[in-house]
């Protein structure tokens, strides 16, 4: 049960009800996960929804990689909703289920498309050490370019927030859910083999 009551539309002020109607007109659809604690502030909500459509619909990155690193911090967090829901939009977007799988279990996922290592290993260690070494900064850079590592960037921020509300205010899963995620050691995130690595991020 969350920690917050979520209104209903019915039970929703004025200003949460325009933020609300703003959200479902969208290419969301629908009020769903983070926004239905958020909803509490309306003026965060407005622009926190504005602010996750382009970093989760409207990056350079394809969508694949973008869902990549949404799970890898979801993995990172422990945010079962949000592991939920992107795990299933990141195989729908083309990644494969058997990586997908591997995140899930906090194992090093097998990867044969080179940008997906590159955002994996940026994503895992952006959030495992705070930072990203130069190496693997510049393989991002080189393939999508300053636009794309600043946006890589801002994924997963914003969805480390998102993981952060959900697992402060304990925001439920779909009815009838099961949440995948079991608490892993060490952050839930496995470096890939440094013969891989050394052989993709020879930049």
């Amino acid at each position: 049960m969350a920690r917050l009551h979520l209104p209903t539309v019915a039970e929703m002020t004025p200003e949460q009800r325009d933020v609300h109607d703003e959200v479902v007109s969208g290419v969301r659809g629908r009020l769903v996960g983070p926004l239905r604690a958020v909803i509490h502030s309306p003026d965060l909500a407005r622009r926190w929804s504005r602010l996750g459509e382009y970093l989760r619909f409207s990056t350079c990155l394809p969508k694949k990689l973008n869902e990549l690193a949404i799970i890898v911090t979801g993995r990172r967090w422990n945010s079962q909703l949000e592991f939920h829901i992107h795990s299933e939009a990141a195989i729908a977007a083309g990644l494969d289920a058997a990586g997908v799988e591997a995140i899930r279990l906090a194992q090093a996922p097998v990867f044969t498309d080179e940008a997906e290592v590159e955002v994996y290993e940026f994503a895992r260690t952006l959030q495992q050490t705070g930072s990203v070494d130069t190496r693997t900064h510049a393989a991002v850079t080189a393939r999508w370019g300053e636009r794309g590592v600043v946006e890589l960037t801002g994924v997963i921020g914003y969805y480390t927030m998102v993981s952060m509300t959900l697992n402060a205010h304990e925001i439920p899963l779909p009815d009838g859910a099961s949440a995948p995620l079991a608490p892993p050691p060490g952050g839930g995130l496995t470096t890939l083999p440094a013969c891989r690595l050394a052989k993709v991020l020879a930049v």
